[in-house]
């Protein structure tokens, strides 16, 4: 029984590319596979970071804009946190590890920081600076692995 060219099936040459062609096609479909599971938790904590700093902004938009008569004027630290009357005391105002207003820690943010920049008298639209009317909230939030999210909010002393 003879045997044509044709029945023969792969040459030895032939194997080889095949084996270097889907090689680099495995490894491309690999690396790309890799590079999504491992940033696949990113989001995660890019969510969380900008949770911390919406929060900490609302807090601060919530208290009046002035000092009241009387009222806190002491360092903007987390042990005085509770005690913060307007929006000025949280000037300066950083921490590491989130905490509750009242002060306590929640351990799974234990690995996220926020800090507070307050600047007042700004002009705003046709608030003018010299007017006093207007603030400026700076909230920087950071998570994990160098992840940060800054977050501006403006506070007038209007009804």
């Amino acid at each position: 029984m003879s045997t044509s060219k044709h029945d023969a099936g792969f040459t030895l040459p032939e194997l080889i590319l095949l084996i270097i062609v889907l090689s680099i096609g495995i490894t491309g479909i690999l690396i790309a596979y890799n590079q999504s599971v491992r940033g696949s938790g990113d989001p995660v904590v890019r969510k969380q970071v900008i949770a911390v700093a919406e929060s900490m902004m609302q807090e601060i938009q919530l208290m009046p804009f002035t000092n009241p008569s009387g009222g806190f004027s002491g360092a903007a630290t987390q042990a005085n946190r509770s005690q913060f009357d307007d929006i000025g005391d949280y000037d300066t105002f950083s921490t590491s590890g989130i905490f509750t207003i009242d002060g306590t820690a929640i351990p799974e943010l234990a690995a996220y920081s926020v800090s507070v920049a307050v600047t007042k008298n700004v002009s705003l639209g046709t608030i003018t600076a010299a007017s006093g009317n207007a603030t400026r909230i700076t909230v920087t939030a950071t998570g994990p692995g160098g992840t940060s999210f800054v977050l501006d909010g403006y506070r007038t002393n209007y009804p």
